[in-house]
């Protein structure tokens, strides 16, 4: 799936987020030479067509006191595992939830689901709600707690600012 230039131009000028001004969507079509109509619509399309996932406010969770953040990983049943995974990313406290091949005999985990709190103790009571959710399907898990931040940016497109 290619972009054209004004698309490409579009997700270069918002890839770091929105302008924080009034009318943000006349802003970033001031930028790239288009109307704030056509961005708008733009942005609908690239969003249907899934070039973009969504447009949403990103909160820094450190500052709001969620200090605790553990990778909670399930060794949970293949063939219910897409399912499963979609339900428990569905969670709101979940911020982001990945099915991945697991590399056995030292990993045996498939699900990935991103949990965050203010202690520890949180994000535990948290992993609870997920494997009452994943039930007889899932073998075993663990937490991975974050430690430091290493890199906290998505894909970025040559060009953006």
């Amino acid at each position: 799936m290619s972009l054209d230039p004004a698309d490409r131009a579009i997700v270069a000028e918002t890839q770091a987020g929105l302008p924080l001004v009034a009318e943000p969507y006349a802003a970033v079509a001031a930028r790239v030479g288009l109307t704030e109509a056509e961005v708008i619509a733009r942005m609908r399309e690239m969003c249907r067509r899934g070039v973009i996932r969504r447009v949403a406010a990103a909160p820094n969770h450190y500052r709001l006191g969620l200090t605790a953040n553990g990778m909670t990983v399930w060794d949970v049943d293949d063939a219910a595992a897409a399912d499963l995974g979609a339900r428990v990313g569905a969670l709101d406290f979940v911020s982001h939830c990945y099915l991945r091949p697991r590399a056995r005999p030292l990993w045996p985990y498939n699900l990935f689901a991103m949990v965050h709190g203010v202690s520890p103790d949180e994000v535990e009571a948290k992993r609870g709600e997920i494997a009452g959710l994943l039930g007889d399907a899932c073998r075993a898990s663990d937490t991975l707690y974050s430690k430091r931040i290493l890199k906290k940016t998505g894909l970025r497109l040559a060009g953006g600012r």
